[in-house]
């Protein structure tokens, strides 16, 4: 039986939800508690956000740069670039061009960063690799092909700051409005031994320049290097953000969370619901609810249209069963395979070594 938080819009479609005696999910509970250890704001925030410049300056005097920063076109790490040049640091770009940016995000990206005077690395993955990788993650028939390049990012901007001898990461991720995120639905991201298992039962083709951080890499990136996620900090309103983006830099918005790639446009929005059953504008909207960015009765509204226009969804399907070198018949196959889940494969998360390894960088860090 279906069932639908109290007090923000994340149900029963997520099946480790759970709910309390006044009807509040677990990712509420969990969101409040993010909230108080990693979100700061007026006087700790200004402190702290204080020190972290004061750390950048001093780490990286007389280098080019003094951070790296993701960009994806997107509002979140726009702000980012935006609010670290008003910061005065000197950001170095960094971007995964993985062959589905949307025509707008590529805009939005040249556009802001020559207005802010932002040096800008694109890196262009080999096509026929990514291909492979992207179609293995469909065929393996787990809930989030996006994995992959949610990987190579964070591994690519790990290794610009190796490349620059930066110490420091800025990162557009933020506890406020991203916090309700099933491990059910997207699970895995830099688990290396995980997507090679995928690739090896499904794949054809060798990985040989894929962004990758096996273990050992992983580990020492997240304690010589030190990621931030700087909107934590920032007293961060996604809606304030996108109208200072809009009006300072000339910015445009693409639609959705993370629409600004062709590929997670129709993935979430048609491969997910109708496969799945999983809805990720829930999840989205479930963090603005609880940032009071939305209310729960608009999210609920909004819940009820189609998670894109449908003209625009069926444009999306024609572009990437081509792109991907499928047929209209190989696809639909793909889509009715049984679902499965993360547990199904193999991965690090499954050993000693990785849950020691993960407490240990825990309590560094708490």
């Amino acid at each position: 039986m279906s069932r639908t938080c109290a007090r923000c819009v994340m149900d029963t479609s997520d099946p480790e939800n759970c709910f309390d005696a006044q009807g509040v999910c677990n990712h509420c509970h969990r969101y409040d508690r993010m909230i108080r250890e990693r979100v700061f704001t007026g006087a700790e925030g200004k402190r702290r956000l204080e020190e972290l410049i004061a750390s950048i300056r001093s780490d990286a005097r007389g280098k080019e740069y003094d951070c790296i920063i993701g960009i994806s076109g997107g509002v979140d790490s726009t702000y980012v670039a935006y609010k670290v040049k008003e910061l005065g640091l000197r950001p170095l770009a960094v971007h995964l061009d993985n062959g589905w940016d949307s025509e707008l995000a590529v805009t939005n990206i040249a556009h802001v960063l020559n207005k802010l005077g932002i040096d800008l690395h694109t890196h262009v993955i080999d096509w026929n690799e990514f291909r492979d990788l992207q179609l293995s993650f469909l065929k393996a028939s787990t809930p989030d092909s996006e994995i992959p390049s949610d990987h190579a990012i964070v591994a690519l901007m790990f290794g610009m700051a190796r490349k620059m001898n930066v110490k420091h990461i800025l990162s557009g991720v933020n506890q406020r409005t991203e916090s309700h995120v099933p491990a059910a639905w997207s699970r895995g991201h830099q688990d290396w031994k995980y997507i090679l298992s995928v690739h090896r039962q499904f794949g054809a083709k060798p990985l040989n320049t894929f962004p990758r951080q096996g273990l050992f890499r992983l580990t020492l990136n997240r304690l010589v290097y030190r990621w931030v996620d700087i909107l934590n900090l920032l007293d961060y309103s996604k809606k304030e953000a996108m109208e200072v983006l809009q009006g300072k830099l000339g910015w445009k918005y693409y639609g959705g969370k993370h629409y600004e790639s062709i590929y997670t446009r129709f993935y979430q929005g048609y491969i997910l619901p109708r496969k799945f059953g999983f809805d990720k504008r829930k999840s989205h909207l479930s963090s603005l609810v609880c940032s009071g960015e939305t209310s729960r009765e608009d999210a609920l509204r909004e819940l009820e249209k189609d998670p894109y226009p449908p003209q625009l969804q069926a444009d999306d399907r024609e572009y990437v069963i081509k792109k991907l070198g499928l047929t209209a018949e190989e696809f639909d196959r793909i889509m009715a395979l049984p679902p499965k889940r993360f547990e199904d494969y193999p991965s690090y998360e499954k050993g000693w070594l990785f849950r020691a390894l993960k407490a240990g960088y825990q309590s560094l860090r708490s």
